[in-house]
C-alpha cells in the first residue's frame, strides 16, 4: 500500500461480539486501550479472544472488562496468564465519570464490540447498550429477512 492511501483507522480485528449486537441497542462507542500481559498479547495476536459473555464495570474511578476469554498462550510457562481475570480499561477520567454516570442512571450498561489492534497497541471498542426484550428481537429478525426478500426480488427483477 502506498503511504499516500488511507488504511483502515481500527486496525487488525483480532476479536468482535457479534452477540452484542443481536441481545442490545447499540448507542455511543468509546474506544479504549487494556492493560494486558506479554502472553495476553501474544494470544490475541494469533486470534485466541472471546468476547461472547464480556462486559464491562466501572468500579470507583476505574473501569474492568470481566468474562472476556483470552486463551493462554500456546508457547507460553508458568508465567501464562488466567484466561477470564478481570482486565482494566484505559480511559481518561472525564470518560469514566460520563460512563458511570450513564450506566447507573440510564439503565444501560457497558459492552464490548470488538478487540483490534491499532499502532501495534490492543484496543476495545466498548458501547453504552440497552437490552432488547425477546419482540425486539423479533421484530429485527422479521426487518432483516424483509430486506432480504426484497434483494432478492430487485435481483430476479434484473435478470429478466
Amino acid at each position: 500500500m502506498s503511504p499516500g492511501k488511507d488504511k483502515d483507522p481500527a486496525g487488525r480485528v483480532l476479536a468482535s461480539n457479534r452477540h452484542a449486537f443481536h441481545a442490545y441497542f447499540i448507542g455511543e462507542r468509546h474506544e479504549a486501550g487494556l492493560a494486558l500481559l506479554g502472553t495476553e498479547v501474544k494470544s490475541l495476536r494469533e486470534g485466541k479472544a472471546n468476547l461472547k459473555d464480556a462486559f464491562a464495570r466501572v468500579d470507583g474511578r476505574e473501569v474492568f472488562l470481566h468474562n472476556c476469554h483470552i486463551s493462554p498462550y500456546s508457547h507460553g510457562g508458568y508465567a501464562n496468564h488466567d484466561p477470564l481475570r478481570p482486565r482494566k480499561l484505559l480511559l481518561h477520567r472525564r470518560e469514566i465519570l460520563k460512563l458511570a454516570q450513564e450506566t447507573r442512571s440510564g439503565g444501560q450498561t457497558l459492552v464490548p464490540l470488538r478487540l483490534y489492534l491499532s499502532k501495534g497497541r490492543v484496543k476495545v471498542e466498548i458501547a453504552l447498550a440497552r437490552g432488547k426484550k425477546l419482540w425486539d428481537k423479533r421484530q429485527a429478525i422479521k426487518e432483516r429477512d424483509q430486506e432480504k426478500e426484497a434483494r432478492a426480488a430487485v435481483r430476479e427483477r434484473r435478470r429478466s
